[in-house]
């Protein structure tokens, strides 16, 4: 994978350095070509070359000496030029204007050497024309026109152009490759480390990670927070798991102790001399027992119900100062809590609410039960309904703050619910219920000085 990502970039710059060299040739070929067509054009509209053509007319070869005409002499003086009269053999015939350096009689060699190279002064470029048996010289003195002798031979010249143009091309290609590595290398080496990361996170490795400056950083910051997540999520599930067990386990203990009685009581009742008084109580202990392991299994149930939220509610429009107002009264007529100290508010006669009353009954009763059932007999409770809470509130024990921690957690039991016979998700599935109405609640304790339950509808 490092690999191929390496390769796909260097591919991309080296492409991009093809093209541009090409681009660049065509510009540089097209520029050449455009400027060498405008030289052609201005060098056929007036130039020296035209000027020394056309001097011949102002030449009278007659029949004694050449001479130059007063219109030729005025043209050479304009152009700061001076001309020199030959005959075939090269014999200087007459001159105007001429330097003390020019000579007096030109070997073809010496006119060859006076038209390629400026031989008088650095200054003046020496052009050559003729007219019947004459030549002449023109000099033209600062005419910015330079000569330049160039030797090239066509195949040898196209070899150079390969050989140099191949070069430049390997050059810039190793160029490109190298800067392109390098730069390459900046920008991959995070993304390596992503995908690293990605990987550790899909084989649950949650391993520390140093975050990298630059463009990165942010991606790198969110992987370490995912990372961290999910590590504290895994930590959780373990630990569902083995409560779950543990759960598990003491259901199943608790089964075999009702199971076992029933079985008990079953076989007794196969004895004949069974009076009908005590063939009347080993029924009620069956049936006692079987009551439990039904209240054990619909929890079990229940909790499974809300935790995958499969819960269905039937929701109705109720008046929830009369819905506790009943749950206080029906708390108050049952034996075990007929003395129970439970005071009753509410700061509205009819305050409504779109809630499955026998779920959100459920909730608030174990609340309620929890407060009267964990806390001694002479515990005072305090039930408010207000616009959108109900606050069940008691002066008892209190919660430790170990204990409250783990509060709405499935499987849990508190260290003072030893003696008390239940099954540990009786809290978690009252706060589900609630959640499911879309509500929620939270609960306030301090060992000794009591605890409030409030649920905000």
């Amino acid at each position: 994978m490092k690999w191929r990502l390496t390769a796909r970039f260097l591919l991309s710059i080296l492409s991009i350095v093809i093209i541009v060299i090409f681009v660049n040739t065509a510009i540089l070929f097209g520029l050449i070509l455009y400027q060498q067509f405008n030289k052609f054009n201005d060098a056929t509209a007036d130039t020296e070359e035209i000027f020394v053509r056309e001097f011949q007319q102002y030449i009278d070869v007659g029949t004694g000496l050449p001479s130059v005409s007063k219109e030729g002499l005025q043209q050479l003086h304009q152009r700061n030029a001076w001309i020199q009269l030959l005959d075939v053999n090269g014999q200087v015939t007459g001159a105007y204007f001429e330097p003390r350096e020019a000579l007096s009689h030109y070997a073809p060699i010496d006119l060859i050497q006076v038209y390629k190279y400026k031989e008088f002064d650095v200054d003046t470029t020496v052009y050559v024309g003729s007219k019947d048996n004459i030549n002449y010289l023109i000099g033209i003195k600062g005419s910015g026109v330079s000569r330049y002798v160039v030797h090239l031979s066509g195949a040898s010249t196209l070899q150079l152009i390969g050989k140099y143009g191949l070069l430049i091309i390997i050059a810039d290609l190793l160029v490109a490759t190298l800067v392109g590595w390098l730069f390459g290398r900046t920008l991959t080496k995070p993304l390596y480390a992503m995908i690293e990361r990605i990987q550790h996170l899909k084989n649950h490795k949650h391993l520390p990670i140093k975050v990298p400056k630059g463009l990165y950083r942010p991606v790198f910051e969110n992987l370490s927070e995912v990372s961290s997540e999910l590590a504290a999520h895994e930590q959780e599930r373990k630990r569902l798991e083995i409560m779950r067990e543990e759960w598990i386990s003491n259901v199943s203990h608790d089964m075999k102790t009702p199971l076992a009685s029933i079985r008990g009581y079953a076989e007794l009742l196969h004895d004949r001399n069974l009076s009908p008084s005590d063939r009347t109580e080993y029924a009620q202990i069956i049936e006692k027992q079987s009551l439990h392991m039904q209240e054990l299994l619909d929890d079990l149930n229940l909790t499974m119900r809300l935790r995958h939220q499969q819960l269905p509610l039937t929701l109705t429009e109720v008046n929830m100062v009369q819905f506790m107002r009943e749950i206080v009264i029906d708390t108050l007529n049952t034996p075990p809590y007929e003395q129970a100290n439970i005071d009753f508010d509410a700061t509205a006669e009819v305050i409504l609410h779109a809630i499955d009353e026998h779920f959100m009954r459920r909730a608030v009763v174990n609340f309620l039960y929890n407060a009267l059932l964990h806390n001694p007999p002479d515990v005072n409770v305090h039930v408010t309904v207000d616009t959108n809470t109900i606050t069940i509130a008691d002066n008892g024990r209190g919660i430790s703050a170990e204990d409250l921690a783990h509060i709405f957690e499935r499987y849990y039991r508190g260290t003072n619910t030893e003696q008390i016979q239940g099954t540990g998700l009786g809290t978690a599935i009252a706060r589900d219920i609630i959640e499911a109405h879309g509500g929620t609640v939270t609960i306030l304790s301090e060992e000794q000085k009591g605890t409030t339950v409030t649920i905000q509808l």
